[in-house]
């Protein structure tokens, strides 16, 4: 990916994983690349008010070779995405009605009940 973009985006975590992307996600390949003319590419200019440390960012890890014979990063990517996006609305909507059900008893409150 191109690094010097204004978009480009890389965070390192504790446990040693290092997440590399897009901020206006446009790039369908990331981590390992960014489309050959993005539209959006703005060169970054001024690292104002910025604090660097002295670490390096990880290498990026090296690119799947084989994937099947239609098959592109992109479409593996979507389909994890896909994965990740589904688990994430099952527990919303678990957390969603455990919230329900512990402010339940808050309708018999006499200021919440309706009039009649």
């Amino acid at each position: 990916m191109r690094q010097d973009c204004k978009f480009y985006e890389s965070r390192a975590y504790p446990n040693g994983e290092t997440v590399r992307k897009c901020d206006i996600d446009l790039a369908p390949e990331a981590p390992w690349r960014c489309p050959e003319n993005c539209d959006a590419y703005q060169r970054r200019y001024a690292d104002v008010n910025w604090s660097h440390g002295t670490l390096v960012t990880p290498p990026t890890p090296p690119e799947p070779e084989s994937l099947g014979e239609d098959d592109s990063i992109a479409s593996l990517l979507d389909a994890a995405e896909d994965i990740v996006n589904a688990a994430a609305t099952e527990e919303i909507s678990k957390a969603d009605q455990y919230r329900m059900e512990q402010n339940s008893w808050r309708r018999f409150l006499p200021w919440n009940r309706k009039k009649r």
